[in-house]
């Protein structure tokens, strides 16, 4: 492993340990997007199918599990725990529009046809896209809290670091993994209009705010 993945994946971890205490000190789940964390729920799930049938390594495992609880407990602090303060007029984004074209890109694109497989593949791609409830939902609203901002941009930091670990491992293992390099891609696109507001905003101590759609 590259310290490239390796900072990545404590990115990863950063990002959802400030999400479950932001959510845990204020009591409230007040600017968080249930869909999102569903999603992301959903993503671990398929993917790590293979928890108990093949083994990499005692650091691949216990991310496994710590991924899979923290996503699930998330989903639990929003829709049970704190539900009394759980947005869900402005979490409104169809989230059907991303899991039927991504399913179905999943059946057309992937290594092996095989149930296993498919369902990885469609973790790869639905990851890419889970986020787009929570820039929804901030769009909507037209801010978020410092601490929400805190969380997206480390969330967006794994990605980034993960596409520099694919360049890593091709030049140095000449290994190559096209559809998740893709949807790794895909994904950093999308905070690439957050990350310019939280450098000239969050960090100088302003609120990220947005305008309102129209």
């Amino acid at each position: 492993m590259n310290v490239f993945r390796l900072c990545g994946d404590l990115s990863h971890l950063l990002a959802i340990i400030i999400l479950l205490v932001k959510m845990w000190k204020t009591q409230s789940c007040a600017g968080i997007s249930g869909k999102s964390q569903v999603l992301f729920a959903l993503v671990f799930t398929t993917r790590y199918l293979d928890l108990f049938t093949v083994f990499f390594s005692v650091y691949n495992t216990v991310m496994k599990v710590i991924f899979l609880t923290a996503s699930y407990a998330t989903v639990y602090l929003i829709f049970l725990k704190f539900k009394g303060s759980y947005d869900r007029e402005n979490d409104s984004f169809r989230v059907e529009f991303l899991l039927v074209p991504v399913a179905g890109l999943s059946f057309l694109e992937n290594y092996d046809f095989t149930p296993l497989e498919i369902l990885w593949t469609f973790s790869i791609y639905l990851e890419s896209v889970a986020i787009l409830p929570q820039l929804f939902m901030i769009s909507k609203t037209g801010e978020a809290e410092t601490i929400t901002t805190h969380y997206l941009f480390f969330l967006g930091l794994y990605r980034a670091l993960y596409i520099v670990n694919w360049v890593w491992r091709y030049h140095f293992e000449g290994f190559s993994d096209k559809i998740a390099i893709v949807a790794g891609v895909v994904q950093t696109i999308f905070f690439c209009d957050f990350f310019y507001l939280y450098f000239t905003k969050v960090l100088k101590g302003k609120k990220l705010s947005l305008p309102m759609p129209v």
